[in-house]
């Protein structure tokens, strides 16, 4: 139930204090730590400079526009700008996603709206009744069911005051984005591609999408480098997204982590991402997707996401994920995990492949559907790659 709690004067509050219970200065070098989402392994704590984390993984500050180089800057924006932006981080706070979005609101004094739990109806709701401008969620697992909600239940909800909805942890597929979009058609929807360890890098080319991957336009401290040099890949040759600066100290009781992901060159201290990509001549970046996640078959090398994407675009599928199993043939092949919609039909493995076929190069076609009644997901929406192969490993024998 609802509880009415008085308001208390912040200044008053804080001569009131105690001294025993006093902080010391406060210091760039002070620490906060932010949890990963364990996609490829248990969640490791990673260990922000408070300065840092300011200047990379909250974009200096702004919401909009340049960076600050002081918060000096930050206070004259803050005060000509006004209130205006209303936040709306959907995913659980341990999620970097929803706790860069709240400090990010916080530091260029706008609103910010927090809730319990992710909940499709009481969502709507919640952007109806307090006008959010701008939410963020993880991928599509977030962003169908607010879909389902729209259709159903919540049909006639007054979303009008939105005028983006971003993701950033996973993607949402272009089939999905274009369904949210016939029923909200005024709002921008933006895939952002950053990590915990990075903050925010870059967000997808509007020709992102299946048959096109995930396509960006990265700021300029980030580089796709080969992981064995550091040096940057040549056009059109895979590597390791990489970023520079303002980077985390390093992963909390974790030397051998480090000691693989973080890196100096040129006098400057770099971050090694976990996915792998590509860039062209025009400076566009490619992302393939988790080179830990990457199957192996016959040779060719097969990045889940881009698959899931494309099966996702199949009418009768309401979701997805991709692993490799083991083949005595190809070393491992290409096994969709699907869940269907609601009233689908119960397509073949035929019915998905010819479908992929318009969308992937044969190498990347599945060679085994495995049918479930739900795709398992972390709470914050991750993919459970390690699930999935077990599922599909468990079908195939």
């Amino acid at each position: 139930p609802a509880a009415s709690l008085p308001a208390l004067d912040f200044a008053e509050a804080e001569a009131a204090g105690s001294p025993e219970r006093g902080f010391p200065p406060r210091s760039a070098d002070d620490q906060f730590i932010i949890y990963t989402g364990g996609t490829t392994g248990m969640p490791k704590g990673v260990m922000w400079r408070q300065e840092d984390l300011f200047f990379s993984g909250l974009g200096g500050g702004a919401p909009t526009g340049e960076p600050v180089t002081k918060p000096e800057e930050l206070a004259e924006r803050v005060a000509a700008g006004g209130e205006g932006i209303t936040f709306f981080p959907t995913p659980p706070l341990m999620h970097g996603t929803s706790t860069l979005t709240a400090f990010i609101g916080f530091n260029f004094g706008q609103r910010v709206v927090i809730h319990r739990k992710f909940a499709p109806e009481e969502v709507l709701r919640t952007v109806e009744r307090e006008k959010v401008t701008s939410m963020s969620l993880v991928g599509d697992a977030m962003l169908r069911p607010l879909i389902d909600a729209l259709r159903g239940p919540m049909k006639g909800t007054d979303c009008s005051s939105m005028f983006s909805v971003s993701s950033s942890g996973a993607i949402m597929s272009e089939t999905v984005r274009e369904q949210f979009q016939s029923l909200v058609p005024n709002v921008m929807l933006l895939n952002n591609y950053g990590s915990s360890e990075s903050g925010f890098n870059g967000t997808a080319t509007a020709d992102s999408g299946a048959g096109q991957g995930f396509r960006l336009r990265v700021n300029s401290r980030t580089q796709v480098v080969d992981p064995a040099t550091y040096e940057p890949v040549t056009v059109g040759e895979p590597g390791r997204v990489a970023q520079r600066g303002h980077v985390p100290l390093g992963y909390y009781n974790d030397p051998k982590k480090t000691a693989e992901t973080f890196f100096q060159k040129d006098g400057e201290r770099w971050v090694l991402l976990g996915d792998m990509a590509t860039v062209d001549e025009e400076g566009i970046v490619t992302v393939l997707g988790r080179g830990s996640q990457c199957i192996n078959t016959g040779g060719e090398k097969v990045y889940p996401e881009e698959v899931e994407q494309a099966l996702k675009s199949h009418p009768d599928v309401y979701d997805a994920l991709v692993a490799g199993v083991p083949d005595e043939k190809w070393g491992n092949h290409v096994a969709a995990v699907v869940q269907l919609r609601e009233g689908a039909g119960s397509p073949s493995l035929e019915d998905i492949q010819t479908h992929c076929r318009g969308h992937l190069a044969g190498y990347k076609i599945p060679r085994q559907l495995v049918i479930t009644d739900t795709i398992q997901r972390s709470p914050s929406g991750k993919a459970d790659y390690r699930w999935a192969r077990s599922v599909a490993t468990q079908a195939a024998h």
